[in-house]
């Protein structure tokens, strides 16, 4: 350790630090989700059509574009967090987060301002995607620095409890205004409620962040003078570690997004569920999705992080296409339920421990900018066009088509992870 910084925080001080960066995650990522949960309600609004497909096709663009800003929040606010600290760069992601989810909630649909109603949704996306992309790898980075050797896979799969929380958090007041609002009223300006209260939600993250205390690994390495944090240090020093998060992002972000935020529409637009039955679905496999995680980030810190990067890969490879073939004829919900169930259940080998993976990767110095920008990419390039592709396949007759595509995706980061080593024995994390 070096002379002047800080040593490593007690127990008490670590909990309290990963409760407080979690805390602010989940209301990250309800604001994020809870622009797919209520698709269903706003997409009318904003692409009139009398196509259903064609109307969720449109909204599906707009949460696509979304990512395209990933990559740069990714970029500038890893190279932020890296140069100012994981708390300066928490702070900055909620803010506009904050922003986005206000102009979604205040935007008029295409009656009353034709295409300004889109245009200004793609522009809410566009901020909330440069929150998001700066979001993950601060979280990532600093609830695995946060977190003690032994337990690291246990603590930072709570970046993946509180991204499933607040996905579950937004689909439950989904269920909550389908409850309380007729069904014209939610279609009308029901549909607003969650962004009011995302933006809300934010102002308080902001406050609460500002509070958080700082990583040691980050002010030993400022102390230290480690080179500056930058593009052009990822790629010419850290090549090889920048390319494996991708590859092993690339699988697992697609499979994520397919079981979850797909999901939804899935059951209703092909299984043929009602809207409020897809949602009660979404909301109980999420909810048991969601206890998972620290489960298996657990039986990381005892068994590595590989055999279970390693089983993802096998089982959804093997897995997808029957569970999505059969999802399609089912008219049961107790049997969808469990049909998705067993997805989420092969989907946490690779959710419960990205995080920490990615971290564990890179020095001190580049972490927050190599686990960020890879997995942006990743996720702009097979994440957030998921959904866009899966309803494109269906338009066009083909739906059996965006099974296939999962699949491969699966196959080619099981590929990375038989080949990359175990990072729970060969941590960066160890050496800061």
């Amino acid at each position: 350790m070096t002379i002047g910084t800080p040593g490593p925080p007690d127990q008490r001080a670590r909990l309290k630090a990963i409760i407080g960066g979690s805390t602010g995650n989940l209301v990250e990522w309800y604001d994020w989700y809870a622009y797919s949960a209520f698709t269903l309600y706003f997409a009318p609004h904003f692409f009139p059509s009398e196509d259903r497909t064609a109307q969720l096709l449109g909204a599906a663009g707009v949460f696509a574009v979304g990512f395209l800003m990933r990559p740069i929040g990714a970029w500038l606010m890893g190279v932020y967090s890296d140069r100012h600290g994981r708390k300066s760069g928490l702070t900055l992601s909620v803010s506009l987060m904050c922003a986005g989810s206000l102009l979604i909630a205040v935007t008029p649909g295409y009656a009353r301002i034709g295409v300004m109603a889109p245009l200004l949704l793609v522009l809410a996306r566009l901020m909330q995607g440069l929150s998001v992309g700066g979001e993950y790898g601060a979280s990532a980075t600093y609830l695995s620095e946060m977190a003690g050797k032994n337990r690291r896979g246990f603590f930072s799969s709570f970046q993946y409890v509180t991204l499933i929380a607040g996905q579950l958090l937004a689909i439950c007041v989904l269920l909550m205004l389908q409850a309380t609002l007729s069904e014209a009223a939610l279609d009308a300006w029901g549909w607003r409620i969650p962004f009011a209260i995302g933006g809300a939600l934010a102002v308080i993250v902001f406050w609460l962040r500002r509070g958080l205390a700082e990583t040691q690994s980050f002010t030993v390495a400022k102390a230290a003078g480690a080179p500056k944090s930058g593009f052009i240090e990822l790629v010419t020093r850290h090549p090889r570690e920048t390319l494996t998060v991708m590859l092993l992002t690339a699988g697992g972000t697609i499979a994520f997004y397919a079981y979850s935020i797909y999901m939804q529409k899935y059951l209703v637009n092909t299984s043929g569920f009602s809207r409020d039955v897809a949602s009660q679905i979404n909301a109980v496999t999420l909810f048991l999705f969601m206890l998972l995680q620290p489960v298996a980030g657990a039986l990381s810190d005892r068994v590595g992080r590989k055999p279970l990067m390693v089983g993802f890969g096998v089982l959804g490879v093997t897995c997808t296409y029957p569970i999505f073939s059969t999802l399609a004829v089912t008219r049961d919900p107790l049997v969808a339920g469990l049909l998705v169930m067993a997805g989420l259940v092969i989907v946490s080998g690779y959710t419960s421990i990205n995080a920490v993976v990615k971290a564990e990767l890179f020095p001190a110095h580049i972490r927050a900018l190599g686990v960020a920008l890879p997995y942006a990419l990743a996720n702009t390039m097979f994440g957030g066009t998921a959904e866009f592709v899966a309803l494109w396949f269906k338009q066009a007759g083909m739906e059996e088509a965006f099974y296939i595509y999962v699949t491969v995706m699966i196959a080619i980061s099981l590929i990375v992870y038989v080949r990359m080593r175990d990072t729970r024995r060969h941590s960066m994390i160890l050496e800061d």
